[in-house]
C-alpha cells in the first residue's frame, strides 16, 4: 500500500503553529499557548474519547496517521498528543457517570502512568490511593491524571482470578495530585513530563476501571481492541514521524553539501546512494507497518486465529520500523555535519527527541 508524507494529513498553518513554538516549548518544559489552543480547536485530546461523550471516537488507523503527522511536525507535541489523547482511550472503560462528567470539558486532557507504582487499600465503599509515579508527559496541561494501583485489603494484597496481585486503574483530579519536577533528559524537553504522587487520598470506586477488552462499557471496536497493540503502533508512529522529520532535514544538508566543491564525485556518489537506500527501506518498513494495522482493524473478531495473527504482525512491525528508524538517523547523522550536534538548530532538536523517546521500553526488543 502507498502511504503518504505526514504533511498531506495537516494543513501548512497546523505545522507552522506547531514548529514555530518548538523552540520555546523546549526552554520553558512544557508545550506553548499557541500549541494548546490548536490541541483544543481539532479536540485532539479527545482523539480516542468515545462520541458519546463528544470524543472524536477515531478509528485506529485515522489516529496513528494523525499521531504520525504530529510528531513529524515536532517530537515533543505529537508525543504529548499521544499520549495524552491514548489515556483518554480509558473512557471507554469507566463507569458511565464518571467519564460523561469528566469528558464534558472541551479542555480535558488525561496524563498518567502505566506502572502499578501505587496502592489501593479497600476503604468501605471506595480506596485509599498512594503512590508516586514518573513521567507523566503532557502532566502541566492535565485536568486529570490516570494511575495503576495494587488492590490492598489491610496490610494484604488482593490476588485477581489468575492468582496474581490485583490491579486497578484509576483516575484523579488534577488538585489531589503534587506535580514533581522530574524531566532531565536530553530530549523530549516540550513534553512537560512531571512525576507526580498521591498521598493518603479517598475515592470512590467509581473513579476505579481496569484496561482489559473484556471490561469495555462502551461497546465500539476501538474499545475491543488490545492495548498492548494499540500502545505498539502509536509509539512506532511516533517515531516514524521523528524520523521523517530528520530524513526532510538531512537532505537539505545533503543538497547544499552536492551544491559545493568540496566533495569529490564519489563523496557525492556515496551521499546520493546512501539517502536512497535508506528512504526506501525506511518506505517499504512504514508501509508493512500500515498494512499490518489496517488488516488488525478490519479482521472481525470472531476469526480469533486470523485477528491474532493480524495483531502479532503489528507488533512485528511496530518493533522492525522503531529499529528501521533508528538505523536510518544513525546513518544519516555523521553525513549532516556539526549543524547537526549544535543544540541551536532544529535537526539537533529532532536528532535528541528521536533518541530520547526511542528509549521507551516497549519497542526497545524486536520480540
Amino acid at each position: 500500500m502507498q502511504v503518504s508524507h505526514p504533511s498531506q494529513l495537516l494543513q501548512p498553518e497546523w505545522a507552522e503553529i506547531i514548529r514555530s513554538e518548538a523552540t520555546v516549548a523546549e526552554r520553558t518544559g512544557l508545550l506553548q499557548p499557541k500549541q494548546l489552543q490548536l490541541i483544543y480547536q481539532q479536540q485532539w485530546f479527545k482523539l480516542l474519547v468515545p462520541e458519546v461523550y463528544s470524543g472524536y471516537q477515531k478509528s485506529l488507523p485515522e489516529m496513528v496517521q494523525l499521531e504520525e503527522s504530529l510528531a513529524w511536525a515536532d517530537g515533543s507535541f505529537g508525543w504529548v498528543v499521544t499520549l495524552c489523547s491514548g489515556a483518554g482511550w480509558f473512557a471507554g472503560f469507566m463507569p458511565v457517570k464518571e467519564a460523561s462528567a469528566i469528558f464534558e470539558n472541551p479542555k480535558v486532557c488525561l496524563a498518567g502512568s502505566g506502572a502499578s507504582n501505587g496502592t489501593a487499600t479497600i476503604s468501605g465503599n471506595g480506596f485509599v490511593l498512594n503512590g508516586s509515579w514518573k513521567y507523566a508527559s503532557g502532566a502541566q496541561h492535565a485536568t486529570h491524571f490516570t494511575a495503576n494501583c495494587v488492590v490492598k485489603e489491610a496490610q494484604e494484597t488482593v490476588l485477581g482470578e489468575d492468582g496474581n496481585p490485583r490491579i486497578l486503574s484509576f483516575i484523579i483530579d488534577k488538585k489531589d495530585v503534587k506535580l514533581i519536577t522530574a524531566w532531565k533528559y536530553t530530549g523530549m524537553m516540550g513534553t512537560g513530563s512531571d512525576a507526580f504522587e498521591i498521598n493518603n487520598l479517598k475515592v470512590s470506586a467509581d473513579r476505579s476501571f481496569r484496561i482489559n477488552p473484556d471490561f469495555a462499557l462502551v461497546d465500539q471496536p476501538l474499545y475491543r481492541y488490545p492495548f498492548l497493540q494499540l500502545a505498539e503502533a502509536t509509539l512506532a508512529a511516533n517515531l516514524s514521524g521523528m524520523a521523517i522529520h530528520f530524513m526532510n532535514l538531512a537532505e537539505v544538508i545533503f543538497q547544499e553539501k552536492l551544491g559545493l566543491n568540496k566533495l569529490s564525485i564519489n563523496q557525492k556518489t556515496v551521499l546520493r546512494n546512501t539517502f536512497r537506500r535508506l528512504e526506501t527501506e525506511f518506505g517499504q518498513l512504514r508501509e508493512a507497518f500500515y498494512f499490518a494495522l489496517n488488516k488488525s482493524w478490519s479482521t472481525p473478531n470472531n476469526e480469533k486465529s486470523t485477528l491474532k495473527e493480524a495483531l502479532q504482525e503489528v507488533s512485528k512491525t511496530s518493533r522492525l520500523l522503531a529499529k528501521k528508524a533508528r538505523e536510518t538517523v544513525d546513518q544519516l547523522y555523521p553525513f549532516c555535519g556539526l549543524q547537526a550536534a549544535s543544540p541551536d538548530t532544529e535537526i539537533n532538536r529532532v536528532w535528541r527527541d528521536f533518541h530520547t523517546a526511542g528509549q521507551h521500553s516497549l519497542l526497545t526488543f524486536l520480540e
